[in-house]
């Protein structure tokens, strides 16, 4: 959706060492949006977005406007199941409905050979594979590891909304995410873990809306066999009016 960094352009460099053209979507998309104002404020840099895709050589910037890609009020709804309750989905009714809407929209439009979407966004990630496997859609979906700041916080593009002190205090996810897998891989203490990422947050100005540990195919609460590769650590929550998420995998 713009306001692109590093993340995003490791997405496109990771395209171009499996496609010959690399087509790079630009698209504040307001189905995916519960919260207005979330959508007023979410920044839009065009102008420094296109300077930074054509220093890693972008063959094509697609950036259409809400004329072209919804031309009437949009009714459609997708429902999957249980996969869009849970984490993101519990506190922000309709958004995953609205993710599926508009990437049905780009695949038609463009018709990629790949489709590459970052692991910061797991859940949507996970969504966009059953999509695809719903709609058979002829792409194949690749996922590209979480760009982070030397101080672990996960780049996202609404950190420009971070001021200096809400930037710095932005790390705990990081940080209880860090905690938490050291905690799990020790004892495998389910609850252990848990409490100790609530506790970090309760004498700090961050906001914890959720932390879970999951399994990253069905995003099913794990509780036991915490050691596998498909084992992932989710956490959300607000630094003052800017929520941020992350995850990370127990098993790296």
């Amino acid at each position: 959706m713009g306001a692109l960094h590093q993340g995003h352009l490791n997405l496109i460099k990771a395209a171009q060492k499996k496609a010959d053209k690399v087509v790079c979507s630009i698209y504040v998309n307001p189905t995916q949006f519960n919260n207005s104002d979330d959508l007023i404020n979410y920044p839009r840099l065009l102008e420094e977005d296109i300077k930074k895709l054509e220093t890693v050589n972008c063959d094509i910037l697609f950036t259409p406007s809400d004329e072209v890609m919804y031309q009437k009020t949009s009714t459609l709804k997708f429902n999957f199941g249980e996969l869009d309750q849970v984490l993101e989905g519990a506190f922000r009714p309709n958004h995953f409905s609205g993710v599926a809407l508009v990437v049905s929209k780009l695949f038609h439009i463009v018709q990629p050979d790949y489709a590459f979407f970052g692991q910061k966004d797991l859940q949507q990630l996970t969504i966009i594979k059953k999509l695809v496997q719903e709609l058979l859609f002829n792409v194949q979906i690749e996922s590209v590891p979480i760009q982070r700041e030397p101080d672990g916080l996960a780049m996202s593009s609404r950190n420009g909304r971070l001021n200096p002190l809400e930037r710095q205090e932005a790390v705990i996810f990081f940080e209880c995410l860090s905690n938490a897998r050291k905690i799990l891989l020790e004892n495998h203490d389910r609850q252990a873990t848990i409490s100790n990422v609530q506790q970090a947050f309760q004498h700090h100005s961050a906001k914890l809306e959720y932390f879970d540990i999951v399994d990253d195919s069905d995003l099913k609460p794990r509780h036991e066999n915490y050691l596998r590769p498909d084992t992932v650590l989710c956490i959300a929550g607000y630094i003052g009016n800017v929520r941020l998420i992350d995850n990370m995998y127990l098993i790296s």
